[in-house]
């Protein structure tokens, strides 16, 4: 399966603002300029679908996309930029918490720039995530920067501070589009599973 139509819904702060449920939906989050957008726009083969910005803490709202007319892409606020004031920061924290307590059946996607050690931001959202027992997956992006044997040295590092198998971890290009394939195929295989799980719980 792929995705042959994408569209932008709406911005939003709190969750009246939130669209409508249309199943389960995937959300993006990571630090400020860890390409949220650029993979958004990868997996959705549009350039301009979610905005993308060379200034970190572009995205200060909760932006969904409509997948297919039947799934959202969800772009969740970036984090750790140190220029941004202390009270936007503040109320950044409180749109993504908002968002993780709420009761949408969702798959976060944690985005770790992979030539980067995870930051202490990086660590707090883990925490976060595992706080609110929330299913995520971390995807390494910007991975055609580095040479194989630079990503190999760069993972071993890495796994001093995370503990992870590279098969429960998804490694993308936004520029080359490797990962693509196998980030789509699990989004489609959830998506099936999840209505599999609807209709034997109408039963």
């Amino acid at each position: 399966m792929s995705i042959k139509k994408s569209d932008f819904i709406k911005s939003a702060i709190s969750e009246s603002d939130y669209p409508e449920i249309k199943g389960i939906e995937f959300s993006f989050i990571g630090r400020s300029n860890v390409g949220k957008s650029s993979l958004i726009n990868s997996l959705t083969g549009r350039k301009n679908l979610a905005r993308t910005s060379k200034t970190p803490g572009r995205t200060q709202l909760i932006n969904y996309f409509i997948i297919n007319d039947e799934n959202y892409f969800v772009d969740l606020p970036g984090y750790g930029f140190a220029k941004v004031p202390e009270s936007i920061k503040k109320n950044w924290g409180k749109i993504i918490e908002t968002y993780l307590v709420s009761p949408r059946d969702k798959i976060v996607f944690l985005l770790l720039d992979l030539r980067r050690i995870p930051s202490q931001e990086d660590m707090n959202m883990l925490k976060w995530l595992e706080h609110y027992d929330a299913e995520y997956y971390i995807v390494f992006t910007k991975s055609d920067k580095l040479s194989s044997n630079e990503k190999f040295k760069q993972l071993k590092e890495i796994r001093k501070k995370l503990v992870f198998n590279n098969e429960d971890v998804f490694f993308y290009s936004a520029l080359k589009g490797t990962g693509k394939e196998e980030l789509t195929d699990f989004i489609f295989k959830r998506i099936e599973r999840y209505k599999r799980n609807r209709q034997i719980n109408k039963k």
